[in-house]
């Protein structure tokens, strides 16, 4: 697999990930008025080991695509 297709290919995970973690938020906190906002305003429960592997995901796929990104384009990272 070239560089290229390995890094849309990552990407492609990263926004899938990203969107299954919004998907779980949207599912399980209510919205303000404005159908943007959560509203914590009555301290909704949600399962903070859901919230826990979501992220965690989501931060695994960041660093492994920065990680692709650092070597491929010589980006210093910090």
């Amino acid at each position: 697999m070239q560089k290229k297709e390995m890094i849309e290919k990552e990407l492609a995970k990263l926004i899938d990930i990203r969107t299954d973690f919004l998907e779980y938020l949207d599912n399980n906190i209510p919205k303000k008025k404005n159908n943007i906002e959560f509203d914590f305003s009555n301290n909704p429960t949600v399962d903070a080991k859901m919230i826990h592997e979501h992220f965690f995901k989501l931060d695994y796929q960041a660093r492994k695509l920065r990680g692709f990104l650092v070597k491929e384009f010589g980006i210093k990272a910090e």
